[in-house]
């Protein structure tokens, strides 16, 4: 059964058209034809993102247990500093990514749609000694995009607030509220900022954001058109470019990966693949003209497998349709041609497709 959004009825009201992600409830569509692309690039768009899932972290060994969980540094942490990071199985494979949020007394993960159940038991499958409480807190918040060129914009007229420099999220305050908000900065390659609301003020809060994004020439937006960016930016997603297949190297995840840290759970096999100097396969950037092939569309040269198709979107910016997929290595340069099976080509191209400024 999937799980509806808290704001359902606001964005009803709107004349949204939902969908599902890992069993959570989302919204495609919040305008009309290409006005949410149009905001998103060149004014301010808003998105509900509150099908993520939330994990909270406490307790007096809570940094030194994570930090042995995952690929990233979390004991060289401050508080009040982010970094996105994955958990492996032993055999490098990948659980899921996250972003992980250092407050003074909590650790917050963000993750997937879908994958708090996920990383939750795999986290406490290797709680034994260690003086750490995990729970997972999604229903206690709310989870807001802002993304576009005018995101600061739109957050100091909101909250007063500048955005937090990069690698750290600020607390700001909702004016009148004594809640807390937590703002950080989204995915690289997307000009977007993220707020995680308590759920007690998530509507207030979402209406005065849509107000002020309005107010900037710009529109509430779903995610079919944050998976264009994201395509676009050359940034994978969990579920869809990364499963539990995946080694963190083969989709460019390098930025998760911290090398000077100590043994984490899968830390061997990221060792022996940098060692080596390559994997056998690295999601890439392809070019597909007006063809529309689906997701796990197979690739070839003559008669050898190049690998498949992940992600394929329309792209504006391109002007054609585009797609991630995973490449063997014999076949990652640019302007390499690889036969769609099924008929048609695909053009090797290097990510990202479109390059954005930060915020």
């Amino acid at each position: 059964m999937t799980q509806p959004l808290a704001l359902h009825s606001v964005h009803a009201s709107g004349g949204a058209q939902f969908g599902e992600r890992g069993g959570q409830e989302v919204v495609l569509h919040q305008a009309p034809g290409d006005r949410e692309y149009a905001a998103a690039t060149r004014t301010v768009a808003l998105l509900d993102l509150s099908a993520r899932g939330t994990l909270s972290i406490r307790g007096p060994d809570r940094a030194s247990f994570l930090h042995g969980m995952v690929t990233q540094d979390i004991e060289g942490l401050v508080a009040e500093a982010q970094t996105y990071a994955a958990m492996l199985t032993v055999k490098g494979s990948m659980v899921a990514d996250a972003r992980v949020l250092k407050r003074a007394d909590e650790l917050l993960l963000d993750v997937e749609p879908g994958a708090a159940a996920t990383v939750l038991a795999f986290l406490n499958k290797y709680l034994i000694s260690e003086d750490a409480e995990l729970a997972e807190v999604s229903a206690e918040h709310g989870h807001l995009l802002v993304l576009g060129p005018l995101a600061a914009d739109v957050v100091q007229d909101v909250f007063g607030a500048a955005p937090p420099a990069p690698g750290t999220f600020r607390p700001v305050a909702f004016p009148g509220r004594a809640a807390e908000l937590l703002l950080f900065h989204g995915d690289p390659g997307l000009r977007g900022l993220e707020l995680l609301v308590p759920a007690a003020e998530l509507e207030p809060v979402w209406r005065a954001l849509d107000a002020a994004v309005t107010a900037r020439g710009g529109c509430a937006a779903g995610l079919a058109t944050l998976e264009v960016l994201r395509v676009e930016a050359g940034v994978p997603r969990f579920f869809a470019d990364m499963d539990e297949r995946t080694i963190p190297l083969e989709a460019n995840l390098e930025r998760a990966i911290h090398y000077q840290k100590g043994c984490y759970i899968g830390q061997e096999v990221i060792a022996r693949a940098t060692f080596r100097g390559h994997v056998n396969r690295k999601l890439a950037g392809l070019l597909l003209g007006t063809q529309t092939p689906p997701a796990r569309a197979e690739l070839r040269v003559g008669e050898r497998k190049a690998g498949f198709l992940t992600t394929v979107v329309a792209s504006p910016a391109v002007g054609q349709n585009i797609a991630l997929g995973y490449v063997h290595r014999d076949f990652l340069a640019p302007g390499t041609l690889l036969e769609l099976v099924g008929g048609g080509m695909a053009t090797v191209v290097a990510l990202p497709f479109v390059q954005a400024p930060p915020v």
